[in-house]
């Protein structure tokens, strides 16, 4: 057998991304050497779940592979974000030049593969989607029958009734999606943080805090470390 290939996952921290982690980790052709996540200047938080760096730090720690930033000014346009990545990629690669692909948790919108891949090839790499046009629905109970852990962080209340946020993403949560909800929140109608699950070397303790509106549309459930309260 070949040795696998090197490759880098890009990291919500929310269960698409832990999703494609755990099938990566199945997978004999592949090693995860980094992750690479997307964090907002000032906020020191994950860009778009609001999860605070400390849980994100955790997650690498209990995955036991490096995170990467991709580092964002509060609302940043497209092109700074190009630039940031473009950056970030150059990081990455002087410190793992074996990687020639990176790999990325979404599931069916063709535009936002299209981009991402056009992103990541101006700076010379290819894309990997490993849960690429599955049925949501099975993808959203195949989260709960690996033992993944996930807690919704951030909901769009134009989709969703902001009680939802902080809520597990168990069964019950599924049963109690409006109609017309996809079961793994592709269209963005909410993201989530993993706490436990496969290639975790155990669980990340968090107590769930207050939720927030942020811009009269978000619903965001605050995430606080376990020991950020000694």
């Amino acid at each position: 057998m070949s040795a696998p290939e090197s490759i880098v996952l890009s990291w919500s921290g929310g269960k698409d991304s832990a999703l494609a982690l755990a099938r990566l980790l199945d997978d004999p052709r592949f090693q995860v050497v980094a992750l690479l996540t997307t964090v907002t200047a000032g906020y020191d938080r994950v860009s778009i779940h609001g999860v605070r760096r400390a849980l994100l730090d955790a997650q690498a720690e209990a995955i036991g592979v490096p995170v990467h930033e991709v580092t964002l000014q509060p609302e940043s346009s497209n092109e700074a974000y190009d630039a940031a990545l473009a950056e970030a990629l150059d990081r990455l690669r002087e410190r793992h030049p074996e990687v020639r692909r990176i790999a990325f948790g979404d599931i069916f919108l063709e535009d936002v593969r299209q981009y991402r891949e056009q992103r990541i090839a101006a700076s010379g790499y290819g894309a990997v989607f490993p849960l690429w046009g599955e049925a949501t629905d099975l993808l959203a109970r195949e989260v709960i029958s690996r033992g993944m852990e996930a807690r919704l962080v951030c909901v769009d209340t134009d989709a969703l009734p902001a009680a939802f946020a902080g809520r597990p993403y168990d069964e019950s949560l599924l049963a109690d999606l409006p109609d017309g909800t996809d079961a793994c929140g592709e269209n963005g109608e909410f993201h989530t943080f993993v706490s436990a699950g496969p290639g975790f070397r155990e669980p990340i303790p968090y107590d769930v805090g207050e939720v927030v509106m942020r811009g009269e549309r978000f619903a965001y459930c605050d995430l606080v470390p376990a020991h950020a309260h000694a």
